[in-house]
């Protein structure tokens, strides 16, 4: 598997150049927001959607300042979601680090989770880039819808397999699709191609989900046990409902028990995971992770191959093989 730096090579000056102007945009006259803006970019991740809009950019033009426009509204908007997930889910952890609202209490994460939204929207905006705005708004829609759907449906916990799959495209997949859509918007016109590349994000975005359902089975490093951190949570996750699915109405009485009643419970818990294990659910889950890979690959080779379209594959295969 090809390593982030390696896939970073075509955009490294890009993503150098757009570090340094999204710090500055996230600058205000307010002490107490810059205190915390400031915390949250020590907090940086890998900058993997803004490689998913800089490559897709590339992929179909020239890379110019709308493109750095729409790099800074997914981040923004994507810095803003993880700030009110933590509050939503009542997290007091953030990629091993404490987050806003256990650090200043609800009220401020709340509070700077919508500056970030409104610095989001208003970049477009002040840039007259309209099309970028209709895009990064409707996955804004989504990923609200998405996160109201799980919520309504998680109150039975007997989750259909077409649900789960329309809760992440909406939760997850929207938002990387915004990235491609929006990157190719920044140095093309053709609206074919702009639905193409979101049709392209939609499918990496649903592998990259399922990645991340994967890893609740996984034992963690430390201890040797796997993480359970959505079992904990109660979230319905791919392997789950096969089991599920695969389960009689007594067997499944007890299952959801578990979930509902007994996520606590590491003796109940780690015995859930081993049924889940043994019924394929596993296996099944990565078939469906590797389906949804191979069409974003499919459509991505219906574009000219260039060094964006061969980091582009390879970014897809990192998101689905990664280890963490």
């Amino acid at each position: 598997m090809t390593g982030l730096s390696e896939i970073k090579k075509p955009i490294k000056e890009e993503l150098d150049s757009f570090e340094k102007s999204f710090m500055a945009s996230m600058k205000s006259s307010v002490p107490l927001l810059d205190t915390v803006t400031r915390y949250i970019l020590k907090r940086k991740g890998k900058q993997m959607r803004p490689m998913f809009v800089f490559l897709s950019a590339g992929l179909h033009g020239q890379i110019n300042e709308s493109t750095y426009t729409a790099a800074s509204m997914i981040e923004l908007l994507h810095t803003a979601t993880l700030v009110h997930d933590d509050v939503v889910d009542d997290s007091n952890l953030r990629r091993g680090f404490f987050s806003i609202n256990a650090l200043w209490k609800n009220k401020i994460a709340v509070l700077v989770g919508d500056y970030l939204l409104s610095k989001g929207l208003l970049v477009s905006l002040e840039k007259d880039e309209f099309r970028l705005l209709k895009i990064v708004s409707n996955a804004v829609r989504e990923m609200s819808e998405g996160e109201l759907l799980q919520i309504e449906k998680a109150r039975r916990l007997d989750i259909e397999e077409n649900v789960y799959f329309e809760i992440i495209r909406k939760k997850t997949a929207s938002l990387i699709a915004s990235c491609c859509a929006t990157g190719c918007a920044s140095t093309t016109d053709d609206r074919e191609i702009q639905d193409k590349m979101w049709q392209f994000g939609e499918f990496a975005g649903t592998a990259f989900q399922i990645k991340d359902d994967l890893f609740d089975y996984q034992k963690h490093n430390a201890t040797g046990k796997p993480g359970a951190a959505d079992i904990r949570e109660q979230k319905m996750t791919l392997p789950l409902i096969y089991l599920l699915n695969k389960s009689g109405r007594t067997e499944k009485r007890h299952i959801i028990s578990t979930v509902k009643n007994h996520h606590n419970d590491h003796a109940r818990v780690a015995e859930l995971i081993e049924q889940v294990s043994k019924a394929g659910g596993l296996q099944y889950a990565r078939e469906k992770m590797l389906d949804y890979r191979s069409k974003a690959l499919e459509i991505l080779l219906g574009f000219h191959e260039n060094d964006y379209r061969r980091a582009l594959h390879e970014l897809v295969i990192y998101t689905t093989e990664r280890e963490k």
